[in-house]
């Protein structure tokens, strides 16, 4: 094969647009709420992410969370300090029960087998 951007394309080398997903939202273990959530695959944009996080010795499980989640257009909901608390510490950081939640969809994204 001889590498071109339509060759990549047809072995599906491109993530394309991020994947619907549905979570449900827990506080303190009840009061379920379901949302939807789009998840990008694992790609260029979040091979970057990695090495920011490693570069600027930040929190990588925020990094990887906030460049895989996005809206529907692909666009970030999250920056890590959302994630961490450290974009606002009155409001803290992320739940545990809604981290695990995006791990499990990220992870369910990009082929790895989780539990519920």
């Amino acid at each position: 094969m001889e590498l071109s951007i339509d060759a990549l394309k047809d072995m599906g080398a491109f993530t394309g647009a991020p994947v619907e997903k549905e979570i449900v939202l827990k506080k303190d273990g009840k009061d379920e709420k379901t949302a939807t959530v789009y998840v990008r695959k694992l790609s260029y944009y979040s091979a970057v992410a990695d090495i920011k996080s490693l570069n600027a010795k930040s929190d990588a499980v925020a990094a990887r969370i906030a460049s895989a989640i996005c809206d529907k257009e692909g666009k970030p909901v999250f920056e890590p300090g959302d994630i961490t608390g450290e974009a606002d510490p009155d409001r803290g950081p992320l739940s545990r029960d809604i981290t695990m939640e995006l791990l499990r969809v990220i992870g369910e994204v990009n082929g790895k087998k989780t539990k519920s």
